[in-house]
């Protein structure tokens, strides 16, 4: 099958394309190579085989312009919720990023008659009601204290299922991608192309472009390896705030599936895709880990708050295992190995991966 791949450079584009090489399928992507690090997957996905092109999705003559393909995997965003309000990044680059260009790939598929299939994300979730959720810590972590005779709609100890609020706020980030999604199905549903949205949990492995504000297992396990200065924001400073985790390469059995899937009601093409609970960890568990596989060293507890920043976030992917026979098989531990040994090989790996 012809699959063309938004972003293919980057952490997931490239791990995804690798895999449906792989499996047979014919793979052209583009990039912009506009997050750092990520002309270096260039030249090693043109020698798997894949046909690379330079083009940016926010301009519609080079999505237009670019070859035929069964089916698109838009792999592309800026994937910081600080993005837009940081003060370092602008907010109409981030809406033409994310959801211009989307917009522009759904053109493509309608000229194309190609299939979707968007890989969103956890943060298109409320954070008013995240924040408001019972959590106490435990172990080094914060953990749901859910009143059972009061349950809060979309949440169990499962994690957030897809009927969780995603009204406003949600960050900047959060609406573009948010937005993208009901743009996604509504074209789908008006000219008629198969449409997918996957919602991702924390998605993290080796070769991650690791930051503060995106890839923070990565980021975490490189600046603790090479001695940098590591802080815990907010929440009292004590780094109880947990995240679940995924491999992207886990996402390409369902992909596969979804490339010859049957039609679909539009409320079950929206679907949790997440390493779950049982791969959920706080800051302090990961600096945990990182003591026992380097060596200990400190960290500075901050309560310096930040914007759209939750205590806990765990995405339920009970749907995805219904609709799809879906489960992620690649457990924490070895995501955090993989990472670490790509960080002993690369010690230059954060200057790399650092904003321009």
């Amino acid at each position: 099958m012809r699959i063309l791949i938004s972003g293919i450079c980057g952490f997931v584009g490239s791990t995804v394309a690798r895999e449906l090489l792989a499996a047979g399928h014919q793979i052209t992507g583009f990039d912009n190579y506009i997050r750092a690090g990520s002309e270096t997957n260039r030249e090693p996905l043109e020698k798997l085989g894949a046909k690379i092109i330079t083009a940016d999705l926010r301009y519609a003559r080079e999505i237009d312009a670019l070859p035929a393909a069964d089916f698109v995997i838009d792999a592309a965003a800026n994937a910081s919720v600080l993005a837009g309000v940081d003060g370092k990044t602008s907010s109409r680059e981030l809406v033409d990023h994310n959801l211009v260009g989307t917009i522009n790939l759904l053109e493509y598929c309608k000229a194309k008659q190609a299939g979707f299939i968007l890989l969103s994300t956890s943060r298109v979730y409320s954070i008013a009601p995240l924040t408001a959720l019972p959590v106490t810590p435990i172990q080094g972590a914060f953990r749901l204290a859910l009143n059972t005779a009061a349950p809060v709609p979309g949440v169990s100890a499962a994690g957030l299922d897809e009927t969780f609020a995603t009204t406003a706020p949600i960050s900047l980030y959060g609406a573009t991608k948010l937005a993208s999604e009901a743009l996604a199905l509504e074209y789908g549903e008006a000219f008629d192309f198969p449409v997918f949205i996957n919602r991702c949990g924390v998605l993290a492995g080796a070769g991650q472009f690791g930051r503060a504000d995106q890839g923070i297992f990565a980021y975490w396990i490189n600046a603790w390896l090479r001695q940098r200065p590591l802080k815990y924001l907010g929440f009292g400073g004590h780094g109880y705030q947990v995240r679940d985790c995924l491999h992207p390469r886990d996402l390409v059995p369902v992909l596969e599936k979804q490339f010859r899937a049957p039609a679909l009601a539009a409320s079950d093409r929206i679907a949790n895709f997440s390493g779950g609970a049982e791969s959920a960890m706080s800051l302090k568990q990961l600096s945990d880990w990182c003591s026992q596989r380097f060596g200990p060293q400190p960290v500075v507890a901050d309560g310096s708050a930040r914007p759209f920043d939750i205590p806990w976030i765990v995405l339920d992917s009970t749907k995805a295992a219904e609709i799809w026979s879906w489960q992620p098989t690649t457990i924490t531990t070895e995501i955090l190995e993989g990472i670490a040994q790509h960080a002993e090989k690369n010690p230059d790996w954060l200057d790399l991966s650092a904003p321009r």
